[in-house]
């Protein structure tokens, strides 16, 4: 039988016929498939979390059928109490299916804690760049002490106590700097 006799032939229709038909079936039962299996036309509004606590966070995503991820506790931000969401994805108003998972970002309990670096000897314009840029405050007030060169600093001093290098103090602390005069006769020696 050639081809072209073979598909003018009944039996070629027939069989075209009846793949077209399970096609439209089969794309039929896969479509009403993920209408049901993905919650097609669902919309769950996320609320907005910001600065709840873990907790009711927990409960206001449980009685919406959404689920929580905890993604990181950013830098810490003093406006917002501690252990409670500074940032949340998917935004406040976006619509979501059930059982989606919201990505959540905590504000920790304080600012974490920096090691104070070694400084002794070191200009006061050195030092004031150096320990701004790694996140301390630096009091407007030096204490002076007598020494031979000035401005130099002699140590650093965090809530009335002397700070040695390595030691650990939290972010944003105040930091006051012990600074030489210019006016003594001998050089200060680090304690």
């Amino acid at each position: 039988m050639s081809l072209i006799k073979f598909i003018k032939s009944k039996m070629f229709l027939k069989q075209l016929v009846i793949a077209f038909v399970g096609l439209v079936v089969f794309i039929f039962v896969v479509m009403k498939w993920l209408n049901i299996s993905t919650n097609h036309n669902q919309k769950i509004e996320v609320p907005n979390l910001e600065k709840m606590s873990l907790n009711e966070v927990e409960r206001t995503l449980e009685e919406l059928d959404l689920r929580l991820f905890v993604i990181d506790s950013a830098s810490y931000n003093p406006e917002y109490p501690a252990k409670s969401v500074i940032d949340q994805d998917p935004e406040p108003g976006d619509f979501v299916k059930e059982n989606r998972k919201i990505y959540l970002t905590l504000n920790p309990s304080g600012y974490r804690n920096i090691e104070v670096p070694s400084v002794f000897g070191k200009t006061k314009r050195q030092v004031t760049s150096h320990l701004s840029s790694i996140g301390f405050k630096i009091s407007a007030e030096p204490v002076y002490v007598s020494d031979i060169a000035k401005d130099v600093v002699r140590g650093l001093i965090f809530k009335g106590k002397a700070l040695k290098s390595g030691e650990k103090i939290p972010k944003n602390s105040v930091i006051t700097l012990k600074l030489g005069d210019g006016e003594g006769t001998g050089r200060y020696t680090e304690n």
